[in-house]
């Protein structure tokens, strides 16, 4: 009798209910969750209040500033949405948004493949393992003033390193720096240099989550490695992958000192981004105007590709 009894009262426990009784009354139920409610709505409110001074104050001078003629000393008159058709039709904002897309997708995707072979090579049995791992997070815990120092030691002059041994290669002299092509690809591996440690450990992460016995169960059936990692690996680590994808395209979009501090944006605007060219119209030029609309512009872009992302985040939850 014991044996039958005691899975009822286990399942009532389960349930909230006291043993012999009907558990607690839908009244003292919904006070319970009206009180709960409560508590948090009072939870909240400093932190509502909170964000609203610390980002909606910003924000609403910002709108007034993109709407209005001024200059950083005084708002100027109310001239609507001229500011960003003017932004819109200049060349200038259309090479900045040109060079600042392939910035996004090579930090991206570049970072990303790099973190990942590095989270697969890690997650294997590698002699000094976590010293590698140490190592191999320089990059992103070194400040970036740092880093874009050591960077233009190593390019920025003829006599630098990595020029003076291409033309012990006979290979000539490159100028990393000064040649428009070259600075775009030089500024864009230096960003996938510095971002790479931030997705090898986000996937490493992902990684440690999947358990081994699903491997073992595939190689029983027969699939081969590459298999085990677009069937099994890529959809395991589908939704860290979103995030840091939606992470990382912020941080691409507003990376400001990573181009500033390594080119300034040159030679000839070849690398300036949006947001250094946001810098030089505000700060620069005394364009408050148009270099808000920018700045506008480029929030709104990454709110559209944030909520694309989110969906597939969302779409590989359920699935």
């Amino acid at each position: 009798m014991s044996s039958t009894t005691a899975p009822s009262g286990l399942s009532r426990a389960r349930r909230g209910l006291a043993p012999g009784g009907s558990g607690a009354s839908p009244g003292r139920k919904s006070k319970l969750s009206a009180q709960t409610t409560r508590t948090f709505f009072w939870l909240l409110i400093p932190s509502v209040v909170l964000l609203v001074l610390i980002h909606g104050y910003p924000l609403i001078h910002a709108a007034v500033q993109a709407t209005h003629d001024g200059d950083l000393l005084q708002t100027g008159n109310f001239v609507g949405g001229e500011n960003f058709a003017n932004v819109l039709s200049s060349p200038a904002f259309w090479k900045a948004a040109q060079f600042t897309l392939w910035f996004t997708i090579v930090g991206v995707f570049g970072s990303w493949l790099v973190g990942l072979g590095l989270a697969l090579l890690l997650r294997t049995k590698i002699p000094a393992g976590n010293t590698f791992k140490v190592l191999l997070l320089l990059p992103w815990v070194v400040p970036i003033v740092v880093s874009s120092t050591a960077w233009n030691w190593l390019v920025a002059t003829p006599d630098s390193l990595i020029p003076s041994i291409f033309r012990g290669l006979g290979l000539g002299t490159p100028l990393f720096l000064a040649d428009p092509t070259l600075a775009s690809i030089t500024v864009m591996v230096f960003k996938v240099w510095v971002s790479f440690p931030f997705m090898m450990m986000m996937i490493s992460a992902a990684l440690a989550s999947v358990d081994t016995t699903v491997y073992e169960a595939a190689s029983m059936d027969g699939a081969s490695k590459w298999q085990q990692f677009t069937q099994i690996t890529l959809p395991l680590i589908a939704r860290s992958t979103y995030i840091s994808w939606i992470l990382m395209t912020i941080f691409c979009v507003n990376d400001f000192p990573t181009i500033y501090l390594l080119t300034g944006g040159g030679p000839v605007s070849a690398t300036t981004s949006l947001v250094v060219l946001a810098y030089r119209t505000v700060f620069q030029d005394f364009a408050t105007g148009p270099g808000v609309a920018i700045a506008f512009l480029m929030t709104m872009t990454l709110v559209v590709i944030s909520v694309i992302l989110y969906r597939q985040i969302r779409k590989s939850s359920v699935e």
